[in-house]
């Protein structure tokens, strides 16, 4: 299965028509939340990428609530908050918004980590888990050297191993991977990564 995945699209035009013209060869988009600035016109935020006809899979970030997505997400789209989805056999989990909370003002989305473990223990496998938030320690370094990413998420990764956990939120992190024992980890960005992926038995 071939997979187009992108996060923190925040708005840009330029980045978002060369992921439509990308997701023509995709059989699934992952879209790891930020698609707008300061929760300000999701809706255009989104017609941006409404080229994209491709099934998606989405979650919130901190730049859009979880009920400001579902009302706008197109009929081609699934988001996902804290729950399960299946596509052709592959199993995704998505979690959206920031955590931990962020120092910014209230228009951020943010989760502490005991909801978002909350949240998070109703994922028993997952082929791919989709967060906002990186996991702590990993593709998590802002450009002032802080460590800004989820213990909620990697103590998940840490109990289910899942293959791959796609995430965003931390600019200066965007297109770096690494390992979390056998999961691979990657913090997306905007300009689009492809993934190729056969579910698990």
């Amino acid at each position: 299965m071939r997979i187009l995945a992108f996060s923190d699209l925040h708005r840009s035009r330029v980045q978002a028509d060369r992921l439509v013209e990308a997701s023509k060869e995709a059989d699934l988009v992952i879209a790891a939340g930020d698609f707008t600035n300061h929760r300000q016109d999701l809706a255009g935020a989104l017609a941006l990428i409404e080229g994209i006809s491709a099934p998606m899979v989405m979650v919130p970030g901190n730049n859009e609530s979880e009920a400001e997505l579902r009302a706008a997400a197109p009929a081609n789209a699934i988001v996902l908050h804290g729950e399960a989805y299946e596509f052709e056999g592959l199993k995704l989990f998505g979690l959206g918004y920031a955590v931990p909370v962020t120092p910014f003002t209230d228009w951020s989305c943010d989760l502490d980590e005991a909801t978002a473990a909350g949240m998070l223990a109703k994922c028993e496998a997952a082929d791919i888990l989709i967060s906002h938030s990186p996991p702590k320690g990993v593709v998590d370094v802002a450009s002032n050297g802080m460590s800004l990413g989820s213990t909620a998420v990697l103590d998940i990764i840490k109990r289910i191993a899942p293959p791959l956990v796609v995430c965003g939120h931390i600019h200066d992190c965007w297109g770096k991977s690494a390992m979390v024992g056998n999961t691979r980890v990657m913090n997306l960005g905007p300009t689009g990564t492809w993934l190729d992926v056969t579910p698990q038995n």
